[in-house]
């Protein structure tokens, strides 16, 4: 496993590296040209903005599952401060599971859902522990069969902890970003990956969710994306951009 230094560096060239091939006309919609130009541009972009929070507990497999479960639904500080609080009492599946689930409960609060995860977490050690010898799996297959682990965080293990490429992270960022950026004109996230891994080659689908998570809370949000703000606004031609303006026309207006 990296440290936490050598894994911010290698993200950081990671994104250096992101290109974009041509892909068949029926799943692209944004120009191939204009697509370079999104991820050139964020590729620049991107090397002024912190790595997020999964990417502070990469020492070991176990803790790259856990704190990307912690993140779930959860802003990046609050999974950092319970995260840290986490694994300085219980680091491996063997401390997990000796810890009550009330204490992991008490430490984790109040990341989203803090009761939830703190069963799930448990769950998983002791899943760990009886089928794996206590290691994280390094199989798609197997990291599914774990109790609350979806595509989604299955693939952010897989890419983080491995290295490994099975597909592209679609979060509730990427998922808004494929679409205002008319890379996918799909609704449900794994019909979205698979628009991404058409659109991109294997060895970038790592990196592609972090560039759009990154951009996406940066400067894309849900409600009220900061568009004058945006490096790419000339680029992207989504409806978003029409409700923003008018919310910021009628801010200007009340001020």
């Amino acid at each position: 496993m990296q440290t936490r230094r050598e894994f911010q560096a290698d993200l950081q060239n990671l994104y250096a590296s992101v290109r974009i091939r041509s892909a068949p006309f029926h799943t692209l919609f944004m120009r191939p040209d204009h697509i370079r130009e999104v991820v050139r541009i964020l590729r620049r972009e991107i090397r002024q903005w912190p790595v997020p929070a999964i990417g502070h507990y990469v020492e070991t497999p176990f803790t790259v599952l856990i704190s990307c479960i912690l993140s779930l639904r959860t802003q990046d500080k609050t999974t950092n401060a319970a995260s840290e609080r986490l694994f300085a009492i219980a680091a491996t599946p063997e401390r997990m599971l000796a810890t009550p689930v009330g204490t992991i409960e008490r430490v984790i609060y109040p990341v989203s859902f803090y009761r939830v995860k703190s069963r799930t977490i448990h769950a998983i050690s002791e899943q760990l522990l009886t089928r794996y010898k206590g290691r994280v799996p390094s199989r798609m297959e197997d990291l599914l069969e774990l109790p609350g682990v979806a595509r989604k965080t299955a693939n952010v293990v897989l890419g983080v902890a491995f290295g490994k490429a099975e597909g592209v992270v679609v979060d509730t960022h990427v998922q808004r970003l494929a679409r205002r950026l008319d890379f996918s004109r799909e609704g449900r996230p794994e019909k979205i990956e698979v628009d991404l891994m058409k659109l991109f080659p294997r060895e970038q689908w790592i990196q592609l969710g972090h560039l759009l998570i990154h951009h996406g809370r940066a400067l894309c949000p849900a409600q009220r994306p900061k568009c004058a703000e945006c490096p790419i606004e000339d680029l992207c031609y989504s409806e978003d951009k029409l409700v923003a303006s008018r919310a910021s026309a009628k801010h200007r207006g009340n001020a």
